[in-house]
């Protein structure tokens, strides 16, 4: 049995702000990213489709760093909303957070038909800023990591 996120922070997120390619669900063309968490740890699970390839056999890298992007968005996300004394699904809006900065490091091909799970660990380091630290893996094996510097999404981000 595949694993699965259950309750997923993207799908909190206010209709006008559910569009990001990565991980909006209201996209009807993106990857649908759903991030959540593991104990103290985030996840997000994903299968990449077949047009995600790089070479035959592998995933395309583009597709683990649009992973790495949007899980350390949801983690944020996800960190700031249970500082504030919230759960995923308890009826109040998550902060949105967008990306400050995002570095990436392949470690092994990333086979493709597999499943991949990322990993987050979140640091607050600033009030409006978060850093997250990101484990991207086929199986067993570890395939990238990743940091995203998340800052709270601008109110002229707003319509």
């Amino acid at each position: 049995m595949e694993e699965t996120v259950l309750q997923a922070i993207q799908d909190e997120y206010p209709d006008d702000f559910a569009w990001c390619y990565g991980c909006g669900r209201l996209n009807e063309d993106g990857h649908h990213f759903r991030t959540g968490w593991q104990g103290d740890d985030t996840v997000t699970i994903y299968k990449p489709k077949p047009e995600h390839i790089a070479i035959p056999g592998f995933v395309y890298g583009g597709l683990i760093a649009s992973l790495i992007d949007c899980h350390g968005t949801g983690s944020a996300s996800l960190a700031l909303h249970r500082k504030n004394g919230h759960k995923v699904g308890d009826g109040s809006e998550p902060p949105r957070f967008v990306t400050a900065s995002l570095s990436v490091d392949f470690i092994k091909p990333t086979p493709q038909n597999v499943p991949l799970k990322a990993i987050g660990k979140v640091t607050e380091i600033h009030p409006k800023k978060w850093k997250v630290e990101t484990e991207v893996f086929a199986g067993d094996t570890l395939c990238a990591r990743g940091e995203v510097v998340a800052v709270v999404m601008p109110s002229t981000f707003a319509k």
